[in-house]
């Protein structure tokens, strides 16, 4: 029975990818890796006219910010000019200023700029005043792949409203490590067929929408203990865990076209026996597995090469010759971008990798321009741009993905369902002040009263306000994570999770979870509840959502993307009917 059930859901991953991807129902450009295959007379003009410094220097991405003042930004438009590299990574800022600053600098390159930007939930990860969607853990639980597929062209749309071309997105991660502290809730979860779905219907809505992807952590960052922002992670597993489990949603990505994959900084023995070699220096890794095993054309996009990770064993710019030499397209955040072009074009003379693997890669480069239009760049206007970026219709895709992903872990109507009229408490957890929960229960439960319980009440107050709450008929307790990185394990005072279990024991309880979904393992007693609703983040469209369902306007349709504790296993969710 359990190999049916995976096999019938590997049949409807593939069925899923030939219904998105049906020329009847798209009629979209062809895709980057197809256009590879065909003579390209614009590549190879702009390639000829090219000198070898500026060839290799279309391999190299810097780093762009608009939140760190004008002499940084000056700084960044002196390489451009003086270095003519390839493109650009966005972080934080705001939408206006970005879009005016790439206007400046796409007028410095004399080949147009691909601009990248890391958007796993939108732009909202990297800019403010502009849409979040759902995080990728909270998409997960979501049943209805189509609506990530629409989430993909929504962001398609804002990425090319600012002027930008690469999506640095979806992580492919299958995150199997409740305790991993660098993908965790990036990740769409812990089943390998679940994540590859989710993230080909992410992918090519983005790529159908006009823009570039990439696929990340390859071969896979979610069962490590370490940042390899910080350090470097090792992944100890054989050959065979590694092709049966974590590169399984980078496969079927490529098979479905993915136009770009990112290498993951990683110590993996199996794949490459060298000491301390991150994978992003590795060629059997890159070109030996993922080239030439997995047969991928595409885009090959190293992690930063400013992370630990990978500069703690390989400084002063050797690491950035190692990911040319192992196989990388897009050398992505070098420390020193002028000194690594300069040594990798003595390689290139040493004939460290063939000519025609040079050309081939520079033009694959090149090529990614030509797709994504820049061979006609015209400026962006910032004319309604925060406007057009918020639009209506994106706010309320939005509220219908936290709509589809509340979860029901545990309970039923009678459960969920308190008496409208009885006398009811409206407990918020790790919060100081009202939140929107309790904002709209209140408007379906008029014999209410809120309360607020900090991250680290004191003990005498906790016992005072459970005491208070025991002269009510019936509670609604939501756990609130307002920390902008859910992690995996609340900053709760112990005095207040032994408060958390003692409500869920009340005998008309519903709790709602606004946090990661793996804290819930770390509440002991939160199972006790009546009714357990997973709200996987704490956003106003999710307490929204979770509202929705306690006053039955909508049906929890959401399944745990993950395996919470022996209570709440992975694919966890009643369905009510």
């Amino acid at each position: 029975m359990r190999r049916l059930q995976i096999n019938l859901q590997a049949v409807c991953l593939c069925l899923f990818c030939l219904v998105i991807a049906s020329p009847a129902l798209s009629q979209q450009k062809a895709g980057y890796i197809i256009s590879l295959g065909r003579q390209n007379h614009w590549v190879d003009s702009v390639y000829r006219k090219l000198n070898q410094k500026q060839r290799i220097a279309q391999l190299f991405f810097v780093r762009a910010h608009t939140d760190k003042g004008q002499a940084y930004e000056d700084s960044v438009g002196n390489v451009i000019k003086e270095q003519q590299v390839g493109g650009l990574v966005f972080f934080q800022g705001g939408p206006v200023r970005q879009a005016g600053l790439i206007n400046q600098y796409q007028k410095l390159a004399k080949v147009p700029l691909l601009i990248a930007q890391d958007g796993e939930w939108g732009l909202g990860m990297r800019l403010d005043s502009t849409i979040s969607y759902p995080y990728q853990m909270t998409l997960g639980a979501i049943q209805d792949n189509t609506l990530i597929y629409k989430m993909g062209q929504f962001v398609a749309y804002d990425f090319k409203r600012m002027g930008m071309q690469i999506n640095l997105a979806p992580d492919m991660d299958v995150n199997n490590n409740p305790d991993n502290p660098v993908i965790n809730y990036r990740s769409f979860g812990d089943n390998k067929y679940n994540v590859a779905a989710k993230g080909i219907a992410y992918m090519k809505g983005m790529q159908d929408g006009g823009i570039l992807t990439t696929a990340k952590h390859f071969p896979g960052h979610g069962d490590t203990n370490v940042d390899s922002h910080l350090d470097l992670p090792l992944l100890p597993f054989d050959r065979k865990r590694l092709d049966t489990l974590e590169e399984y949603p980078f496969r079927q990505a490529i098979k479905a076209g993915i136009s770009g994959v990112m290498i993951a900084h990683m110590d993996i023995p199996a794949l490459d026996s060298t000491k301390n070699l991150p994978s992003t220096l590795s060629r059997p890794i890159i070109t030996g597995n993922l080239k030439d095993s997995l047969g991928f054309k595409g885009l090959v996009v190293s992690d930063a090469m400013e992370m630990k990770g990978v500069i703690k064993y390989f400084p002063d710019g050797e690491a950035d010759v190692k990911a040319f030499i192992a196989g990388n397209d897009i050398i992505e955040l070098s420390e020193n971008s002028e000194r690594a072009i300069q040594l990798i074009r003595k390689a290139v003379r040493k004939k460290a990798v063939t000519k025609l693997e040079f050309e081939s890669r520079v033009k694959k480069v090149l090529a990614a321009k030509y797709w994504a239009g820049l061979n006609h760049y015209q400026e962006t206007s910032t004319t309604s741009l925060v406007s057009d970026l918020n639009r209506q219709s994106a706010k309320d895709l939005v509220q219908k993905l936290t709509d589809n992903a509340v979860t029901l872990l545990k309970g039923d109507y009678t459960t969920m369902m308190l008496n409208p009229i009885q006398k009811t408490a409206i407990v918020s957890v790790g919060v100081t002040k009202p939140t929107v929960l309790q904002d709209e229960l209140t408007k379906w439960y008029v014999n209410s009263d809120v309360f607020m319980v900090g991250k680290d009440t004191p003990a005498d107050q906790l016992l005072a306000l459970l005491s208070n709450l025991r002269k009510y008929d019936q509670v609604f307790m939501s756990i609130n994570d307002t920390r902008v990185r859910p992690a995996s394990k609340l900053d709760y005072t112990d005095n207040v999770k032994i408060f958390i279990s003692e409500v869920a024991a009340f005998p008309h309880s519903v709790t709602c979870v606004f946090a990661n979904p793996y804290t819930i393992a770390g509440l002991p007693g939160i199972e006790r509840s009546g009714a357990l609703i997973a709200g996987y983040q704490m956003s106003d469209e999710m307490q929204r959502s979770a509202v929705s369902a306690i006053a039955g306007l909508i049906k929890p349709k959401g399944k745990s993307p993950v395996r919470i504790d022996q209570y709440f296993p992975s694919g966890s969710g009643v369905v009510l009917k």
